[in-house]
């Protein structure tokens, strides 16, 4: 693959001077097409040969393009904050939304080839990482995203020439690094690592482009020219693409329903037994979330449940027991129009918790697999999709120190008629109550479906759906503590 970028390619000012200004005016006006249809984004990976030519290429996109609706960011080394989140998480904040262009200059694979020359990860953690950023742009991909890989390469010799070169002018010397040498030093032993990552990650969906960087005019040119073609394709998607799959959803794999309609909904612990057990978890909780332990791990907690099961209630109860500075509470709505210019999951990720830190979600990534399922606001493939996408996110969360909790809260359709009424004759509580909670009432049955289904296809020996008889408040509170304080006290004895 990289041979073959070593044949000399190179471009004369005329011609140069002929292509140029055509190129810059075709990108200018697709640039602005894209804006306007709102779709992709389109995403250009920079990787490649130090000195190659990587940001002068940046540089002359920009130079081409109008700077509002384009955006290059440079990754250096990880700040204490992204070192204490996922890998990921530095690069999902500041994906570019849809109608945008944007550059990442030394993202993942810069970091990933750097990491295994200085023996940072061995081969195997090499192979993780790999399909780790495979599954990612899959994802990306899958959202819409068009994603432009290129590897600006040099010769080994070419490499050597243009670091001399930049080093005797003083206009470029600052340029010029230790680093820069360092990577020169270890050129032969990096080629093949270089090969073999380009090979392994050279997808449909995102394929590699092998430039060779010698000659500016060569590379500038030819970089511009795929970009070109890669805004012309996204432009013209949603204008070729149905707006719904006739396909009906997917059965489920199991009859799981029993999963729900078999909770024993008529648990209840008496007052007395409540009043003792409160305190005496809650104090368990607090003690576990100041352990020292506890700074190299995070805390998830997720929870979904039927309307009016008493969400909000269990999550005062919990955090009732924790530092105020310690934890966020994310209450999930319908997203906003920034939202949905991103990838579906970009909301969540921003919510992330660093090590050491609480996030509790108020509903959450779940709700594609359930009320966009329910309600069709997405097409079969879409929610089905979202399966393996969830898990591979709480993998991730996990991977970093995470502890996952997850709760579905259920009640009775009875006792979520009764406190509806209920709900509607108490001033303070009227808030609670909407047309959509009625309208959710009356597709029980697939509402349900959805929930066995999730159940069946997200809860994992990493991250376990934890299923809550809600019918009586206080059996419903402590059993979360309890489940929390648990998954603590195994993650912080490892």
């Amino acid at each position: 693959m990289l041979e073959s970028a070593e044949i000399g390619h190179k471009i004369s000012k005329a011609v140069y001077a002929r292509e140029e200004p055509k190129l810059r005016e075709a990108l200018l006006n697709a640039q602005y097409d894209l804006s306007r249809s709102g779709n992709g984004p389109v995403l250009l990976v920079m990787s490649g040969v130090e000195s190659g030519g990587r940001g002068e290429t940046a540089n002359k996109l920009t130079e081409w393009m109008d700077p509002r609706f384009i955006r290059v960011i440079a990754f250096g080394p990880r700040t204490q904050e992204e070192l204490a989140r996922p890998p990921m998480w530095r690069y999902w904040r500041v994906l570019p939304p849809r109608g945008r262009v944007g550059i990442f200059m030394n993202a993942w694979y810069n970091e990933l080839l750097t990491s295994h020359v200085q023996g940072a990860i061995d081969d195997a953690r090499l192979v993780t990482y790999m399909q780790a950023i495979g599954g990612t742009e899959q994802m990306l991909t899958d959202e819409g995203m068009v994603l432009l890989k290129f590897w600006i390469h040099l010769s080994k010799q070419e490499q050597k020439a243009r670091l001399h070169a930049l080093e005797s002018d003083p206009r470029t010397k600052w340029q010029v690094t230790r680093d820069d040498w360092r990577a020169f030093r270890l050129y032969s032993k990096s080629h093949q690592l270089w090969e073999r990552v380009l090979r392994e990650t050279s997808t449909g969906v995102a394929p590699w482009y092998v430039v060779e960087g010698a000659d500016e005019r060569y590379r500038n040119l030819t970089v511009g020219k795929i970009l070109l073609g890669a805004i012309s394709n996204a432009i013209s998607v949603k204008a070729t693409a149905p707006k719904r799959s006739p396909t009906p959803p997917a059965p489920s794999v199991i009859d799981n329903i029993k999963l729900i309609r078999d909770l024993d909904l008529t648990k209840k612990l008496p007052e007395k037994a409540y009043e003792s057990n409160l305190p005496k978890y809650q104090g368990k909780l607090a003690k576990l979330s100041r352990h020292n332990r506890f700074a190299d791990h995070s805390l998830i907690l997720v929870f979904e449940g039927v309307d009016a099961a008493g969400k909000g209630g269990a999550v005062r109860r919990v955090t009732g027991a924790l530092d105020a500075r310690q934890y966020v509470t994310v209450p999930i709505a319908a997203p906003t129009e920034e939202e949905r210019a991103h990838p579906y999951l970009w909301r969540f990720w921003r919510q992330v918790p660093a090590r050491g830190g609480i996030t509790i979600f108020d509903r959450s990534w779940y709700g594609r697999v359930l009320v966009e399922r329910v309600e069709e606001l997405c097409t079969p493939n879409v929610w089905m999709r979202a399966y393996e996408e969830i898990n591979d996110f709480e993998e991730r969360l996990v991977q970093n120190g995470a502890i996952v909790v997850k709760f579905w809260l259920q009640i009775s359709k009875a006792e979520q008629l009764r406190r509806f009424k209920a709900r509607e004759k108490t001033s303070f509580k009227t808030f609670k109550i909407t047309p959509d909670d009625w309208r959710n009432r009356k597709k029980w049955d697939a509402y349900e479906e959805a929930v066995c289904d999730m159940v069946d296809r997200t809860s994992t020996e990493i991250a376990p759906w934890t299923l809550v008889e809600a019918d009586d408040k206080r059996h419903a509170r402590i059993k979360i503590l309890k489940t929390i304080v648990n998954r603590l006290a195994r993650a912080l004895k490892r």
